[in-house]
């Protein structure tokens, strides 16, 4: 019998229980303090920081800085990317004092401004290096640290098995595999049956990750992966209650349904109201928009709404430069979508500032 998420008994990372295997993954630019924590209070069992640069945190550089923050979150887990292994371990050092209780290494992101410098997932085509950079973090820390991955650098490099293998050894204590290779980026389906080599390679927990969008497709993930959970990335957008959802639907058997509108606009405004605190106005403004975004599309969907609606409200949303202007505009979005009221095409949400 394959084992799921549900059935794992006391699950921990290490010596660090979590109240479940489902976990919000990190990306950048997304899954900072203020959405974190809306994620965990929906029921997510971990959430990871957005990747840091372990040399921009070594400089206290002031974006970074906020990226690896962890206030009001339970366990702080921070997840650093680069390529040399002192400065890993030394970011891992200022992650740890700063309360980090889990530091994840970053060997999956394929993104060209991060591979083009020897980080992410370029670290699959050098795994002696890959290995250096995982001794010197675990060696570094006296917290839990875990990998995350893809199966590797094209689909005649799936080398992901053998870094699981390297890893476990040095002392890793999870693995996070996306059902990809660097090469596909996104495109294409992730393939959770390939997880399957990295699950039965090592005894430490393993999660898959890649396309999780449906609560209810989450069992079969598990299935084909025989992963001990889930990480949930871009399933998660726009809707911090969705990790939670598919815990529920492990251990209860069902995902309850998606929040009412009227909560789903609360959630928002809370969250715009944390992105101003959090970054300051001016970049608290640009950072909210893309989330914004995505919350009208969850809203519509839930709304039995076509997706135009949303993209219109989008659309003028994005075109607001006062933080009054967008609360305006986001109750209106809402009640539109909810069918409270016609749309308004002509509405100057100016005068709210």
């Amino acid at each position: 019998m394959i084992p799921t998420a549900s059935a794992i008994v006391n699950p921990s990372i290490g010596p660090v229980p979590v109240p479940s295997m489902v976990v919000l993954a990190p990306m950048a630019g997304i899954t900072d303090a203020p959405f974190r924590r809306m994620a965990l209070r929906y029921g997510a069992g971990l959430v990871v920081s957005e990747m840091v640069a372990s040399q921009a945190l070594e400089d206290r550089h002031e974006e970074t800085v906020l990226r690896a923050e962890g206030e009001g979150v339970a366990i702080h887990a921070v997840q650093l990317a680069g390529n040399e292994p002192a400065s890993m371990a030394r970011a891992a050092r200022i992650a740890e004092g700063a309360g980090a209780a889990i530091i994840d290494i970053n060997m999956g992101c394929p993104a060209k401004r991060v591979t083009t410098g020897l980080a992410g997932s370029a670290l699959l085509r050098d795994l002696d290096l890959a290995q250096r950079i995982i001794e010197a973090v675990v060696g570094a820390v006296k917290v839990p640290v875990t990998l995350k991955t893809r199966l590797g650098w094209d689909e005649t490099q799936t080398v992901a098995p053998e870094l699981a293998r390297r890893a476990e050894a040095i002392g890793v204590e999870m693995i996070t595999i996306h059902g990809r290779t660097r090469c596909q980026f996104y495109t294409g389906k992730a393939d959770w049956a390939a997880i399957r080599q990295v699950s039965e390679a090592v005894s430490i927990p393993v999660l898959a990750n890649g396309d999780l969008v449906h609560a209810d497709d989450t069992p079969a993930m598990l299935a084909a992966s025989g992963a001990d959970g889930v990480m949930i990335g871009r399933g998660a957008q726009g809707r911090p209650w969705f990790p939670g959802q598919v815990a529920a639907r492990l251990k209860d058997g069902t995902a309850p349904a998606d929040p009412a509108l009227a909560e789903q606009r609360d959630v928002l405004l809370e969250l715009y109201d944390g992105w101003l605190g959090h970054y300051g106005r001016d970049l608290g403004l640009r950072c909210a928009r893309k989330h914004i975004g995505w919350a009208l599309a969850a809203a519509a969907q839930s709304a039995g709404r076509p997706a135009e609606a949303a993209g219109a409200w989008r659309r003028r949303l994005l075109t607001l430069d006062t933080p009054e202007g967008v609360v305006a505009g986001i109750v209106d979005a809402f009640d539109d979508l909810a069918g409270d009221g016609p749309a308004r095409d002509d509405l100057d949400w100016s005068a709210a500032a």
